[in-house]
């Protein structure tokens, strides 16, 4: 059986998929001609991440697909309900990358709160001749401890970004429509685990009394941080969005950061990827990355092994 890896998948899942029997390709097929392809090498299951999309009609013109997987959680690059209607297998790796990008939304608070995302633009242009001004521009940085981290959407991602938090000392609230209550075990080195209990709020209650918010929510139809939801926020507070493009309004919260009402964004995903509007990307109180929340070597074996584990179980009983 054959299993075409449309976005690619980490050496450990070829080893695995391979000693489970099945036939790899890595070759990356464009969108136009993906269908062809795979009807013409007889692919029995489609892997992809962000960048392939499985719509109705590539399901429907490929009537000998018996399984699409996403590498990563999100799938609304797949029309999903549709694929299972027709009798396909659609599985997703939910777990695998969660403590990968709670890891990034920390890397840009840290990097926000001491202006490291305008520090290393403008100290390779004027570190030499403007140093002292430069030290005393970013000199009134704060620490993220002893501050409120309010987290939008507490599934397994919200969760591992919790564990962030409370082991860099911040208090952590968050809202979660689906989740009333959660409990989060915080392991250390030596095997020692502290749990942490905590209870929804309100969303609005979250976005008044955060320091910085974060949001871990699906791809949405509406906006979860528009112009309305900015204003209720903390006045100097910060958001990070690592989770799905579109799930911010990005017009909203331009203005918000020219007008002084929060201190510094950071985005990982954007509404018009995967060419993100310049006015996102040149301005100097956003901290950018190119979608790379689950992109890190451990993720990536993660997802390949339990991507295996479900193919091998699906398609070989």
């Amino acid at each position: 059986m054959k299993v075409l890896a449309n976005d690619g998948i980490s050496q450990t899942g070829v080893d695995a998929l391979e000693a489970a029997g099945f036939e790899v390709i890595t070759t990356k097929v464009a969108q136009e001609q993906l269908v062809n392809y795979i009807n013409e090498n007889n692919v029995d299951a489609l892997l992809v991440r962000s960048a392939t999309k499985v719509r109705q009609d590539l399901i429907d013109a490929c009537p000998d697909l018996k399984l699409i997987g996403r590498g990563g959680v999100g799938m609304d690059n797949i029309d999903v309900q549709y694929a299972k209607d027709k009798g396909l297998s659609v599985i997703n790796t939910p777990a695998a990358s969660s403590a990968s990008v709670a890891e990034l939304v920390f890397a840009h608070l840290y990097g926000g709160v001491r202006f490291l995302y305008d520090a290393n633009r403008n100290m390779p242009l004027e570190g030499e001749e403007k140093f002292g001004a430069l030290k005393k521009a970013y000199a009134k940085g704060v620490e993220l401890r002893g501050k409120t981290l309010g987290v939008i959407g507490f599934g397994r991602i919200g969760q591992a970004t919790a564990k962030v938090a409370l082991g860099a000392g911040m208090k952590v609230i968050y809202s979660d429509p689906y989740m009333e209550k959660a409990e989060v075990k915080v392991d250390f080195f030596d095997g020692q685990e502290v749990s942490f209990k905590f209870e929804s709020k309100p969303k609005e209650e979250v976005l008044a009394e955060a320091d910085f918010i974060t949001l871990h929510v699906p791809a949405q139809k509406e906006y979860v941080i528009g112009k309305a939801e900015i204003e209720k926020m903390k006045d100097g507070a910060a958001l990070v969005n690592a989770a799905r493009g579109g799930v911010v309004d990005e017009l909203a919260l331009i203005e918000a950061l020219d007008a002084g009402k929060l201190a510094f964004a950071a985005l990982d995903v954007f509404e018009s990827e995967p060419k993100p509007e310049i006015k996102i990307l040149m301005h100097p109180k956003i901290s950018l990355s190119p979608h790379i929340g689950a992109a890190t070597n451990e993720a990536q074996d993660r997802i390949g092994v339990e991507l295996a584990d479900q193919i091998a179980s699906i398609l070989k009983g």
